[in-house]
């Protein structure tokens, strides 16, 4: 177990970093009436992981944080992926 470790820490640290950016990115556009990045975009970056760092970071900075797409989404997608890494971790 220990050898799919540091490439998972590895991968989660990238993608919560990068759902940050892309999360301040997006405020910063709300902002400014500028372009911005699509609700899609951010929930795939949740969903690929991000969506700890994410969640964290709009209730930071105050963005989205009116939309319950994303303040019941977020949460739910942790606790599908928390369940789904215990059934997996289960399994080695």
């Amino acid at each position: 177990m220990e050898r799919y470790l540091t490439p998972f820490m590895v991968y989660m640290a990238a993608v919560s970093v990068g759902s940050i950016i892309v999360t301040v990115l997006d405020k910063a556009a709300a902002k400014r009436h500028a372009w911005r990045v699509p609700e899609r975009t951010l929930l795939i970056l949740a969903a690929l992981g991000g969506a700890p760092a994410m969640l964290v970071t709009m209730l930071i900075i105050r963005h989205k944080t009116r939309h319950l797409k994303f303040m019941l989404g977020l949460p739910l997608i942790i606790l599908l992926q928390a369940v789904a890494a215990v059934l997996i971790l289960r399994n080695l």
